[in-house]
């Protein structure tokens, strides 16, 4: 016999509703709460509030809907607000019934200008420690790169007033536009992300790699021995840092990807220069001697030059210059180690680490998209900073969903390992510092050596 609907008649009391039945356990939210604590949100934020007036939200609620706007990339926080009343697993996850009135949109601005960038930065750690607690990261080896976004401006003005952070870059053939840069530093292990940060889009990578290092190390209390990158990060001012550090810098040389194109097209490349170290001079193709000159201190180079008559009379001269004044080479004053670091950047091990990073940064940014990273939601370098901690977190919770098995570790036990691990970056630093002094004690008495022998 066929069934017919009835009409709906309103009901003032439902007996037998519960919103905590109507949440499946397999719920992504249920996963969430169950594993990541929020709570420590309440002392990260007190004292930025005040002692009288209205109560205000409560601050765990405030981050679980940003995260949730995040994370389901909702269009906006009007939208979000519009939305969590018919979605009970959201009511659920926020700890809300379903006749409790939702706040004002309004509060999650308010609560970023209230809370600053610190705050997020902190939950973003603290995941990032949970990771590494439960055995998914290793930490000794870190993949770097970097990803634009979209800033919430018009392109049609470079100079932009409604979000004067944001720079005008441009990549490759495409247009000019108003973008910042996502730097970002992962684990290869469980492809954690480890370290982020935001610039504008001017800033060049290379300049972040020491910091994202940094960030690393103090996020996952482990020492970095491998960095990998791009030739985009291959500046000497890099290795030399890396050396200093004793990180083995798996990264391709900007120099050579470089070379012969532009200005040095079709020109000798350094390469077939060869220099006497005893003599400290380059000779040439032609078996001419280009002597040191000047020094460079802000640069950090010696220049060699032949003179521009030899240059001028060389039968090599169209292949190997175009300057009237002759040709020109530049050593680094540590050109020695830059050497040492180039050599085991062209390993083996280097260049499989190479081709591995070219999938694991693409997926790590490519996951990120689903989440809206691709604009920025909001204006302002801190703003920007603030979403993406949430991005990083949310794709390091995944991660963390993925393989946790137990509930995470009790906030005093997390506080505790975050004191010991940074007691003991300390003492890495101090290290480092004690073997810089040496390193620079001990290449002053070589110099003074070959100076003797010289004489």
């Amino acid at each position: 016999m066929m069934g017919r609907q009835p009409k709906v008649h309103k009901k003032l009391f439902y007996t037998k509703f519960s919103l905590d039945q109507r949440v499946p356990q397999s719920h992504i939210l249920r996963q969430i709460a169950k594993h990541i604590d929020f709570d420590f949100i309440y002392k990260e934020v007190k004292d930025t509030y005040g002692v009288k007036g209205n109560v205000s939200v409560p601050p765990p609620v405030i981050l679980k809907m940003m995260l949730l706007l995040i994370f389901y990339n909702v269009r906006s926080e009007r939208e979000l607000m519009t939305t969590i009343p018919m979605r009970l697993d959201w009511l659920w996850f926020l700890g809300y019934d379903i006749d409790d009135e939702i706040p004002n949109h309004s509060v999650l601005s308010k609560a970023r200008a209230r809370w600053g960038v610190l705050a997020f930065k902190t939950f973003f750690e603290r995941i990032v420690l949970q990771c590494a607690d439960a055995g998914l990261i290793d930490g000794r080896k870190l993949f770097t790169d970097s990803s634009i976004m979209q800033a919430d401006a018009s392109n049609k003005k470079y100079l932009s007033t409604t979000d004067p952070d944001a720079s005008v870059s441009r990549r490759g053939k495409g247009k000019c536009k108003l973008e910042y840069q996502i730097h970002r530093g992962v684990d290869p292990k469980c492809e954690v992300i480890t370290a982020t940060e935001v610039t504008p889009g001017e800033v060049h990578e290379a300049h972040r790699l020491q910091s994202l290092i940094d960030n690393h190390q103090n996020n996952t209390g482990v020492t970095v021995e491998v960095a990998v990158a791009d030739s985009k990060y291959g500046t000497l001012d890099n290795y030399v840092a890396c050396c200093d550090r004793d990180i083995k810098a798996h990264i391709a040389s900007l120099e050579q990807t470089q070379k012969g194109t532009g200005r040095q097209k079709d020109i000798f490349g350094r390469e077939l220069f060869i220099y006497d170290f005893a003599k400290d001079i380059f000779i040439c193709p032609a078996g001419q001697i280009l002597k040191k000159r000047k020094i460079y201190k802000k640069r950090k180079h010696y220049e060699y030059s032949a003179s521009a008559k030899i240059c001028n009379r060389c039968r090599l001269k169209q292949c190997c210059t175009r300057s009237k004044s002759g040709r020109t080479l530049k050593r680094h004053l540590r050109q020695d180690d830059i050497d040492l670091m180039l050599t085991k950047a062209r390993s083996a091990a280097a260049k499989a680490d190479i081709k591995t990073r070219q999938h694991l940064m693409e997926r790590t940014f490519a996951r990120a998209k689903r989440y809206g990273y691709k604009r920025a939601r909001w204006r302002r370098l801190w703003r920007v900073q603030i979403q993406e901690y949430l991005t990083a977190s949310i794709q390091n919770i995944m991660v963390l969903l993925r393989h946790a098995k137990e509930p995470a570790p009790a906030l005093a036990m997390v506080k505790a390992n975050l004191g010991h691990r940074q007691a003991y970056l300390r003492l890495q630093e101090l290290f480092f510092d004690l073997k810089k002094v040496a390193t620079r004690n001990i290449n002053q008495i070589f110099s003074i050596k070959c100076y003797a022998s010289e004489i």
